[in-house]
């Protein structure tokens, strides 16, 4: 071992100058991690049970059966584009998009086979909500009402029952 004076400060260096080669262990992915996990987990526990418990849930599995069932928007969608006051009105109409099933309003009841349905429709000229009431029977929808409520233009504003089937 060897003694060097660093400006007053003595150091003793060891003769092999070998740096400690020891292992630091380090702390586990949940000792690091716990802190911000448990209150993060939770709060998504306490909102899920929030969604599922205030009929949200129904809503969200409402949608999604829509958003999986074109048939029922594209069948009436037909009908409707068949009206020739509606293209004097709107113009062409767009073919419906799935952001304009997931933003309308959607209900279905008697176990899944009875559907009341509201979503936006575009045309060259202006723009409408198409209404549908259908009941599915033997995997075929019917449909008992379908109204188109022009919106825009203003001077345009009226409902026109293209269905109505008592």
């Amino acid at each position: 071992m060897q003694t060097r004076n660093f400006g007053g400060i003595f150091k003793v260096i060891p003769k092999n100058n070998k740096m400690n080669n020891e292992l630091i262990e380090q702390k586990s992915w949940w000792k690091r991690n716990w802190k911000w996990l448990v209150p993060v987990s939770g709060i998504v526990l306490f909102s899920l049970v929030i969604f599922f418990s205030s009929g949200m849930g129904g809503i969200g599995a409402d949608l999604a059966k829509a958003y999986a069932d074109t048939e029922l928007y594209d069948n009436a969608l037909e009908k409707v584009k068949s009206d020739k006051r509606i293209t004097e009105l709107l113009g062409e109409i767009e073919p419906i998009d799935k952001m304009a099933i997931l933003e309308g309003q959607v209900k279905y009841s008697n176990e899944n086979k009875t559907v009341n349905s509201t979503i936006r429709i575009l045309g060259d000229k202006g723009k409408a909500r198409m209404d549908i009431s259908a009941d599915r029977i033997k995997n075929e929808w019917n449909y008992t009402k379908i109204n188109v409520r022009i919106k825009n233009p203003p001077e345009l504003k009226q409902t026109i029952e293209i269905l109505e089937v008592e």
